[in-house]
């Protein structure tokens, strides 16, 4: 099997060492500085006139429109510049969002050439058919419908011819450009030389189809055995780095909303089950998918959502998914001084920054956020509200965000479109709250007693509607719930929340009037004492039931067998809890007897 022909730049260095013909050099340098300069002349005219915000939406679409006419290498530089709220305005941010990254397709023998090169044989002795028409033609390449010869149907991905030399000459000159900018215009704080580097590692990633198959395989094999979910396969015999070759998947877009209701599915409950996967793919996957626009997220015919296109792809340390759910919690119990300590932790602000002023501003901004729509307070707003800051702090926001930002921001679009009063809380909280707790992470459990305990007081209302949030979850095992509710309570991060727990049972028992207080102390010894057969578990099993659906609010019978409560009740950690409500409470009748 034979290689690109012409190979990828190993670096950025590699660009910018690369040797052009002065004339083709300049050539391409006047043609993009012609169309920025006219543009800045409009920007400048209306700054004069004073109708620079006025004319922002009309300038916004102009850029588009220039960006497009100017090629490939451009078209993906507004793309980065549609996840970066930080450094352009929101209306331009909305306008580059819709970018279409679509050119008019090359020739089918450039395809085929381009397949011979990469594969070592005619396109027609691998594939028995190949459609003539291309199904998608976009910038850097295009994708045609096909079979193998062993039957399967395929799409077949091909890099446009040339696209390499024309990347590498438009990225050369925008480093020289942005280090130009950068020495030379004062007033521009932003590294617009990184910017540049970050384009191109973006480009060029996006150029291997290799890399391509292995994110699509590794996103299979975190994700392929979900029910909802569906990857297509890779056949890495007839891939390389310009040639992709994948199962073909029947579908519709995400947003064909009449074609998915005539397959008798809801489109909000589709785009809930992308919400709550983009949030399973960066919490706890580790890896997700940054670019889930309509034409890369299709719905089965029978209502799993099948995700294409693997060259954006972002992965998570372990330590960034535990920061990000802890800022989710202190910003449902508007703790917001922590909120602030978290955004350096983030490393959106440098340590050492004095964070008085913010905490005020911080509450004003979120103090109502659980009872907002999307609408009102989705994740692009919160993301462009956190950056109104920007200029009062020395905010950094690391590539990483940026991409959590593009994957968020686009299905917050598509929501909207939809349900406006879609409310992403109320979507993620239930997940988020699972696995804080089953997670058995001791940065997690910390932040969980924090959550749960505030100056030796148990917050009730917040801890119940924790527990009601994870029992809403799609996926929820009571058995497990409280089995690692346990195992949290007896770990050195939950030590501090179980010795207020169990003052506040027994208070709450000695309490309770003697008939009851009995009948609590028969259900007690019931559950301590060793189960000859079951028949005494179901004797008793009726009011245990009650007793435990008063504290959850919740009915157990609807999520646990007899015989996984029977197990869970002599779990040593069970057994050792009751035995301290026991214990202290049997000290507190002394000490009452005593002073009688």
């Amino acid at each position: 099997m034979k290689h690109s022909t012409v190979p990828l730049p190993d670096n950025l260095a590699a660009i910018a060492n690369h040797s052009q013909p002065p004339g083709k050099l300049w050539s391409r340098r006047l043609t993009i500085l012609n169309s920025f300069f006219w543009f800045g002349i409009l920007l400048v005219w209306d700054w004069l006139t004073g109708r620079l915000l006025r004319n922002q939406q009309l300038r916004a679409k102009i850029l588009v429109q220039k960006l497009i006419q100017l090629g490939p290498t451009f078209i993906k530089l507004g793309q980065v510049l549609s996840c970066r709220p930080d450094l352009i305005p929101p209306i331009y941010v909305d306008e580059l969002a819709s970018l279409q990254d679509r050119l008019p397709p090359f020739s089918n023998d450039q395809a085929y050439k381009v397949i011979e090169e990469e594969l070592g044989c005619p396109y027609d002795q691998i594939y028995a058919e190949l459609n003539p028409e291309p199904v998608a033609a976009a910038s850097l390449g295009q994708v045609y419908k096909g079979k193998l010869k062993t039957g399967e149907i395929v799409a077949v991905k091909v890099q446009r011819p040339g696209i390499i030399d024309i990347l590498v000459l438009d990225i050369y000159l925008l480093q020289q450009l942005s280090t130009w900018v950068q020495k030379n215009i004062s007033f521009i704080h932003t590294n617009i030389r990184a910017l540049t580097d970050e384009l191109a590692n973006s480009i060029f990633k996006e150029m291997d189809y290799v890399q391509e198959g292995l994110n699509a395989q590794k996103f299979a094999q975190l994700y392929g055995d979900l029910p909802q979910i569906y990857v297509p396969r890779i056949y890495s015999t007839y891939t390389t780095s310009r040639v992709l070759t994948m199962e073909w998947v029947n579908g519709a877009k995400i947003t064909s909303t009449e074609v998915i209701r005539g397959q008798g599915l809801d489109p909000a409950d589709l785009i809930s089950l992308e919400f709550k996967f983009a949030l399973q793919q960066l919490l706890k996957g580790g890896f997700f998918h940054a670019d889930p626009h309509p034409g890369n997220v299709l719905v089965t015919p029978d209502g799993k959502l099948a995700y294409l296109d693997f060259g954006m792809m972002s992965e998570v340390e372990p330590e960034t998914r535990d920061l990000l759910i802890i800022f989710f919690l202190h910003l449902v119990t508007g703790d917001f001084p922590a909120l602030a300590e978290d955004l350096v932790l983030l490393e959106f602000l440098p340590p050492g920054t004095d964070l008085v002023p913010l905490i005020p501003k911080l509450t004003e901004m979120f103090g109502n956020i659980r009872e907002t729509s999307i609408a009102e307070l989705g994740f692009k707003q919160m993301f462009e509200k956190l950056l109104s800051l920007i200029y009062e702090y020395s905010w950094q926001i690391p590539k990483f965000y940026v991409l959590v930002f593009r994957c968020f921001a686009t299905i917050e679009g598509i929501a909207l479109k939809f349900n406006p009063d879609f409310q992403a809380y109320k979507v993620g909280y239930p997940y988020i709250a699972q696995w804080v707790l089953t997670n058995r992470s001791p940065v997690l459990w910390d932040a969980l007693n924090n959550f749960c305990l505030n100056n030796k007081t148990i917050q009730w209302d917040l801890a119940s509607d924790l527990l009601n949030n994870i029992s809403q979850s799609d996926d929820f095992n009571l058995y497990l719930t409280s089995e690692r509710m346990l195992e949290f309570l007896y770990s050195p991060q939950g030590d501090p929340l179980r010795h207020v727990l169990v003052n506040e049972v027994v208070t709450k028992v000695e309490n309770l009037s003697k008939e009851t207080f009995e009948e609590v102390m028969m259900w007690t010894r019931a559950i301590i004492t060793p189960f000859p057969n079951t028949t005494r578990l179901n004797n008793s099993w009726q009011n245990i039931q009650q007793f435990i659906g008063k504290l959850l609010l919740i009915n157990p019978l609807d999520f646990i067998s007899i015989n996984e409560l029977s197990q869970l009740v002599l779990q040593p950690e069970a057994q050792r809890l009751v035995q301290e409500i026991l214990n202290q409470l049997g000290r507190r009748i002394l000490m009452h007897i005593f002073q009688i």
